[in-house]
């Protein structure tokens, strides 16, 4: 391996970077991961109630412990085939810097230890995927670490607080 490769892949190392532990989760095919210390709880899917003046990538809302949460659609933000909500899908409560929200998937894999992982940045190979931190080779294959911080665009962010203040 030549110089510049080596440059380039210790570039795509996020030493540090990577949760200890990640809740893993499918959505057909694909997996992703997001931090174990963001998720709040898993619970059983859930009447999702539309609400005007949502950004489209967030499905709506629903009600836990007389919390209002939104309710982000991932497979939208990712480009995935859309899907009707089944009686087995799950929903992810989490916490961000902002709020809590909601992620509806199809499953829960489990929680996944990260040590010994190396995780690569996503933006040496998938720039275009902003919305994920990196990636990581964990047992049964790639998964794709969800940033919930990022993961409304600052127009998106901004018609969800006045739509869920309205």
């Amino acid at each position: 391996m030549d110089q510049s490769s080596k440059q380039m892949n210790k570039d795509l190392i996020l030493p540090g970077r990577l949760p200890a532990q990640l809740v893993v989760f499918s959505l057909g095919e694909n997996r992703f991961g997001i931090d174990l210390w963001a998720t709040e709880r898993i619970i059983q899917s859930v009447e999702i109630t539309a609400l005007p003046g949502l950004p489209s990538i967030v499905s709506g809302i629903i009600k836990v412990n007389e919390l209002i949460i939104p309710v982000f659609n991932v497979r939208k933000r990712f480009n995935l085939p859309l899907c009707e909500m089944e009686l087995t899908d799950r929903i992810i409560i989490a916490t961000t810097s902002k709020r809590k929200v909601a992620l509806l998937v199809d499953g829960i894999e489990g929680v996944y230890d990260t040590e010994g992982n190396l995780p690569v940045s996503s933006a040496g190979f998938l720039p275009s995927l902003k919305y994920v931190q990196g990636v990581v080779q964990l047992d049964g294959g790639l998964v794709l670490i969800h940033n919930l911080e990022d993961f409304l665009s600052l127009e998106e962010e901004t018609m969800l607080t006045n739509a869920l203040n309205d």
